[in-house]
This record gives structure tokens, C-alpha cells and sequence, in this order.
């Protein structure tokens, strides 16, 4: 756990009763090289299967992140573990969550948050391409490719037609207005620090806030990228409306930490269905109304839950 991001004593009150935490390795542990075990190619891995063994014999392991997890086998105490470090048992450090709170309190409300993705280093992972970008923002996403080129022709047709490419803020604007969201109503961008073509966004949606909007220069300086998503994250997570653009680990945890606490509507939008309906000719109006058919159900669905056996629902009473 990051002690810079994260309360580490209230983890650990929190998690008494559910697991014993050491924040120092015993001796005999201390002094032995930890084995990695690699999830990062199972999809979906088991715990009992791929790590378990190695922990029993070895005592002590490393695991890499894994995207995808299966927990159909976990007993009910596991289940209620994972429950609760996830969703109980994890808050900011106050200097954090006070700037956050600060943000609350000085954006017009209702508000919106958008996590906005279009950052170089993003564009670079994703390997795809974009037309009518800026010389500037073409430059600066080829000096972070490092050996990551982008996709061509067909490859690079079905990798955009399966939703795999991040929308640019242009094109996040255009969905925006599809599903009707009022172009004067504020917006808060929870994004990375170098966002590309940001005035094309903008010119849509001028009343635009970011954090610099609220906090003070220097504070901001000192700020590495995680304590700025952090603070990103307690604000989207207290939001009227939370919009995600692009489904990475902060949007599962917003979305699902929202459905948890019924905090306000929330809308993962859905690139596959643009970037298809692109491909298919369309545009302008017709466009619109394609986007609009395929969102106006996802508000608030519940959909994309990373922890589903988290998510109780009773049917008492019910026939």
C-alpha cells in the first residue's frame, strides 16, 4: 500500500478481525528473495491454483497484477475479505481527501466528471492512430511510443472497430452533446497531467474546471501523477454524474465504489458502438441518434462491477 496515497493505519484497523497485517516482514522472511509469480498473461487466473502453491512452499511471493480474476472458487470469508478491503477498509490520506473536499466545495454543482483520456503516453499504448490532430500533439505521442508503433491498415481498422482506441476530446465532446447534457452545465476533467487537443473539448463545454482551477500552484508541483488521480478519484466518486471514457482501473473503481454507496448516475461510454457506427458511414444527426440508442439505457445499470459478490441484493417480501 502507497503511504503517500493511502491511510495505512485505518487499512489496518479496518481490516482486524479479517486478516492480520504486518507492515515488516519477520526475520526469517526478511532476509529471502520473494518469488514473482506472474498473472499478467492468465485470463481469467485462480488464486488456489497459480498462487497458492508457491506461497505455501516458498512463504513468501510477489504477484504481479492480473486484469481479470476469478473468485467463483473464494469461500464466503474470502469473499467478505476482499469485500471489505475494497470497499471499507481504503481511504485518502487526509492532505489528499482536504483537497479534494476543497474541490466539493468550490465547483458549481450539479457537476459533472469526466475522465477524459488522451494523454501521449495513453495514445502510445494503445497503438492506434488518429487524423486531424495537431503537429504538437502528433509530436509529442510519437516521442513516447518507444517501440510501440501504431497499428495500419486492416489491423488498425478492426483494433478502432473493437473500441480498443481512446476518444479524443473532440469526440467526447460530439457524444456529450448526443446524450444531451447541457454544454453550459460545469465540468470537472479528472485526467492526467498533458491532455491532447483539450480546446477542441472546450469550445463545446466551456465551463471547464480542473484541478489547477482550485488548488493552489505549488501544492500542485509537488504532486506526483498518483496522489493526482487520487484526488481525481475522491471527486468523480462524489460527483452528480460520473463519465468515463475509457473503462481503466480508476473508472472500475469509481463506478463500482459509486453502485455501492448509490452516490449518482454514472455512464461508461460505449467506444466499440462509435467507433462501428463511424466505420458504417455515419455522421452528423444520424450519428447522434445511434449514440443516443445505445447509452439512454446505461445510466446507472450496475453494469462493470469488479466485485459483483460485494453487490447484496435482497428479495424479501417479494413474491
Amino acid at each position: 500500500m502507497k503511504r503517500d496515497i493511502f491511510d495505512a493505519e485505518y487499512f489496518i484497523q479496518q481490516m482486524k478481525g479479517f486478516l492480520h497485517v504486518v507492515k515488516e516482514l519477520p526475520p526469517y522472511l526478511a532476509s529471502k528473495p520473494p518469488v514473482v509469480v506472474d498473472c499478467h498473461k492468465r485470463k481469467p487466473f485462480d488464486y488456489i491454483e497459480t498462487v497458492l502453491p508457491v506461497l505455501l512452499e516458498h512463504k513468501l511471493v510477489i504477484i504481479n497484477p492480473a486484469a481479470s480474476q476469478r473468485a467463483d472458487r473464494y469461500p464466503i470469508w474470502a469473499k467478505a475479505t476482499r469485500c471489505q478491503a475494497c470497499f471499507k477498509a481504503i481511504r485518502l490520506v487526509n492532505h489528499l481527501e482536504s483537497k479534494a473536499k476543497l474541490i466539493l466545495d468550490r465547483i458549481p454543482r450539479p457537476f459533472v466528471a469526466l475522465h477524459l483520456r488522451f494523454e501521449p503516453d495513453m495514445i502510445a499504448y494503445s497503438r492506434c492512430s488518429y487524423q486531424n490532430l495537431s503537429s504538437s500533439s502528433l509530436e509529442a505521442i510519437e516521442a513516447v511510443r518507444e517501440g510501440r508503433p501504431a497499428f495500419t491498415g486492416n489491423l488498425a481498422d478492426n483494433w478502432r472497430r473493437r473500441g480498443k482506441c481512446p476518444l479524443t476530446p473532440v469526440e467526447a465532446a460530439f457524444i456529450l452533446q448526443a446524450l444531451r447534457l447541457p454544454t453550459n452545465i460545469p465540468i470537472y476533467l479528472a485526467s492526467g497531467g498533458g491532455l491532447l487537443e483539450k480546446d477542441g473539448f472546450m469550445k463545446v463545454y466551456s465551463n471547464t474546471y480542473e484541478k489547477k482551477d482550485f488548488l493552489d500552484t505549488q501544492f500542485l508541483k509537488q504532486l506526483r501523477g498518483n496522489s493526482k488521480a487520487a484526488i481525481d478519484y475522491y471527486v468523480s466518486l462524489k460527483s452528480d454524474l460520473f463519465i468515463a471514457t475509457y473503462f481503466g482501473n480508476m473508472d472500475k473503481m469509481v463506478v463500482a465504489d459509486r453502485s455501492l454507496i448509490n452516490t449518482g448516475k454514472t455512464v461508461v461510454l460505449n467506444r466499440k458502438v462509435f467507433a462501428e457506427a463511424i466505420s458504417q458511414g455515419l455522421n452528423g444527426s444520424h450519428l447522434a441518434y445511434r449514440v443516443w440508442q445505445t447509452h439512454k439505457a446505461l445510466l446507472d445499470n450496475g453494469n462493470h462491477l469488479p466485485l459483483p459478490d460485494c453487490f447484496c441484493h435482497s428479495n424479501a417480501g417479494q413474491e
